[in-house]
């Protein structure tokens, strides 16, 4: 259970590493181009809405001289000229002021034309700084020129029309090739707890590998006894361990049993050696095939009950179910295999379809399953025989549909036993 646990822990963190090698090789294959674009961006350090601001620049820069001449024309007729314009209204301002005595509606007039004259006043002061700072330079324009084509050029190569979606972009490329450093640092973390995950599992796997080994040939020749318990005394088990390059959920291990159900005639019988075979004839009989591919039906049920048999004492199994078990075998065999599942059942809830009545009187109950008509529909049904039908059907296994009196009594003897 520990080993199990640490494995699937251990897969779990290969899968994930795995994961961010891969994530990791795709970001490594465009990183070279994306540094490429995020340097371009980078060097060229755009601010917010600094391409249409210096657009705005430049087209006041190329047109200076125009608009210097022009704010001095106005400025010019508004405060310098021989009439100038603050001047005029400042004039009819005060004539209107004289006239305030004489109509109630001047004042407010003279008031409004004031404020106008201060409003041209604060106009002429603001178009002469306007024109102070205005300074033609062929040197601010090339420089303009040469951002604007740069911004431009990059507008153009990601397909975008304003700073913001490039500034935007050099942040998507700096998130893009942060998360691979942060993908190097994530793939070395996992890469310690997997190998950690790894060494556990070995270590686990080679103590379970060892415990394995110690019980390999007692346990085969433990079911060896039994075969021949079961009728099947010319039958040989044995269990071949090899060891794996990978581990699996199971350990290091690959097991497989193995199967000879006939020994040459004579040999039967004979004390068994390292793998369950004949003492000194372990090359001899080295010709075994997978259990799963040789065993008949019959044989593959025996060997199954006395594995099982033998297992049940380590692990519960809550039932076990044997369909024939019984197939090929009679008498004294018969007896045996009862025995074993009698044995069995004490610890286990066990199931048995059987045609020997040496193992069916060994239940501690017994049920009928039957076909019947209802309703024009064929059912099938199972009831629990009571004492008496018990006996008449162990009856009718011992001698047919109709059991003699020694039957009835033989079948009363089997299941008092």
């Amino acid at each position: 259970q520990q080993y199990t646990a640490l494995f699937h822990q251990w897969l779990a963190a290969k899968k994930e590493l795995e994961e961010l090698q891969q994530q990791q090789s795709k970001a490594n294959a465009v990183l070279d181009y994306n540094t490429f674009l995020f340097d371009e961006l980078d060097n060229l350090g755009l601010k917010e809405n600094e391409l249409e601001e210096l657009d705005t620049e430049l087209k006041l820069l190329s047109n200076a001289e125009t608009v210097k001449q022009q704010l001095d024309l106005v400025h010019l007729t508004l405060t310098g000229s021989e009439q100038p314009i603050v001047q005029a209204i400042k004039s009819l301002t005060n004539k209107l002021h004289g006239l305030e005595q004489y109509h109630g509606e001047i004042a407010g007039l003279a008031q409004r034309l004031q404020s106008t004259q201060v409003e041209l006043q604060d106009i002429a002061e603001e178009l002469e700084r306007i024109n102070e700072s205005i300074d033609y330079s062929p040197a601010r324009i090339q420089l303009v020129n040469d951002r604007i084509s740069m911004g431009y050029k990059l507008l153009k190569k990601h397909s975008v029309q304003t700073t913001a979606e490039l500034i935007a972009i050099k942040h998507d490329l700096q998130q893009k090739l942060n998360d691979i450093l942060n993908i190097s640092e994530a793939i070395q973390q996992k890469e310690k707890l997997t190998n950690a995950l790894l060494k556990q599992c070995e270590t686990l796997a080679v103590n379970i590998s060892s415990s394995r080994k110690k019980v390999i040939t007692p346990f085969a020749k433990k079911v060896n006894a039994l075969l021949a318990q079961v009728g099947m005394p010319n039958a040989r088990f044995m269990v071949e361990l090899q060891q794996l390059e990978t581990l699996r959920e199971t350990g290091c291990d690959k097991i497989e049993y193995l199967f000879n159900a006939n020994l040459p005639t004579g040999q039967a019988g004979l004390p068994t050696g390292q793998s369950g075979l004949p003492a000194g004839k372990e090359d001899k009989y080295s010709h075994f095939e997978p259990l799963r591919k040789v065993a008949s039906g019959g044989e593959l049920s025996r060997l199954m009950l006395c594995i099982k048999s033998l297992v049940a004492k380590e692990v519960q199994l809550p039932t076990l179910i044997f369909d024939e078990i019984d197939t090929g075998i009679s008498g004294e065999a018969a007896r045996q295999v009862g025995n074993i599942m009698k044995e069995l059942s004490q610890a286990h809830q066990l199931i048995a379809i059987t045609h020997q009545p040496q193992i069916a009187a060994r239940a501690d109950a017994h049920y009928f399953v039957y076909k019947a008509i209802e309703k024009d529909r064929i059912v099938t049904a199972v009831r629990l025989l009571n004492n008496d039908e018990r006996i008449t059907t162990i009856a009718q296994m011992l001698s047919g549909e109709k059991p003699t009196a020694a039957a009835m009594q033989n079948a009363r003897e089997m299941l008092g036993n």
